[in-house]
């Protein structure tokens, strides 16, 4: 008996969030019109659909990145919930890690019955991105992503992305954090969130199979959010803001492979990829690496 192919949404995001950041809206078409549909069909899925969380012409004159921002972000989260519901597996690409309210908000909404699900939270990144207004040095909302998921701050925006259930922290893992501001550090000190250091990743060890575990029993469903600067630095030139120490995708991949045969992952989002500094392909060829590998952890489920 020969498998169906894996069915793939794709749920693309083309606000960044942060004005200074806007030239990031691309990378998502890049990322498809790259070359995707080939890794895909060779890693045996098939893509079902791809659509983009587009701005009304009412939405797209409204004032502020911010709220540009929240308003594309529902329609993002309606286009995951839809996939979801269709049982396709979806792969968000977003510019930044400010996608990651409207995709939370997505999965949040895919149940049965209007009972918002337990999201968990793989959170992979060189940075935590869980600073608030009160501790960011940059003011740049794409360091706070996470402190809003958390219910830590922004709580009309966290709304707007339509995620009415903030997260609890013990809900989220960090994979590979390294470059955490000192107030940052503070945040997380006193938070439930858990932790796969990059040197559990080089060595395969336990704790990333028990980690996974732990948010399975006691979420619904799990995503699973990958921004390409968790990479190491030279895996990824032109990334505006690498952090040494990082693991290779050759190393991280078997770590995805197996968070990703978890029959409760129900998605992976990929953020950071630099559009507009990638002339070799260089980048690119690291995020198909790391979307190759949670593909073949998904169709290599039991």
């Amino acid at each position: 008996m020969v498998n169906a192919p894996l069915r793939i949404g794709i749920a693309k995001l083309a606000q960044s969030g942060d004005e200074i950041l806007e030239g990031l809206n691309s990378a998502p078409d890049a990322i498809e019109k790259g070359g995707l549909k080939k890794i895909l069909e060779t890693g045996g899925c098939v893509i079902a659909e791809s659509r983009t969380a587009e701005l009304t012409a009412e939405e797209a004159n409204q004032y502020g990145a911010w709220n540009r921002l929240g308003l594309a972000s529902r329609h993002l989260a309606d286009i995951v919930a839809d996939q979801v519901r269709q049982g396709m597996f979806t792969i968000g690409l977003l510019p930044n890690c400010n996608g990651l309210m409207g995709m939370l908000a997505g999965f949040q909404k895919s149940g049965p019955s209007a009972r918002p699900l337990r999201v968990g939270l793989i959170w992979m990144d060189a940075h935590g991105d869980i600073n608030t207004p009160d501790t960011t040095l940059s003011g740049l909302l794409a360091g706070m992503p996470v402190a809003i998921a958390a219910g830590l701050c922004l709580e009309r925006l966290r709304v707007k992305c339509g995620l009415k259930v903030a997260l609890p922290t013990r809900y989220i893992t960090m994979v590979g954090v390294r470059d955490i501001d000192p107030l940052e550090q503070e945040i997380i000190d006193r938070s439930d969130i858990e932790h796969i250091t990059v040197e559990d990743i080089r060595k395969l060890r336990p704790v990333i199979d028990q980690q996974i575990d732990r948010l399975g029993k006691i979420t619904d469903t799990i995503y699973i959010h990958a921004d390409i600067d968790v990479l190491d630095p030279k895996e990824i030139p032109g990334h505006g803001l690498p952090a040494e120490g990082g693991p290779t995708v050759a190393q991280l991949g078997p770590a995805l492979e197996r968070m990703f045969r978890h029959p409760k992952v129900a998605g992976l989002g990929i953020a950071g990829y630099p559009v507009r500094r990638d002339p070799d392909g260089i980048t690119l060829n690291s995020v198909f690496g790391l979307i190759r590998h949670a593909v073949k952890g998904v169709t290599g489920r039991a």
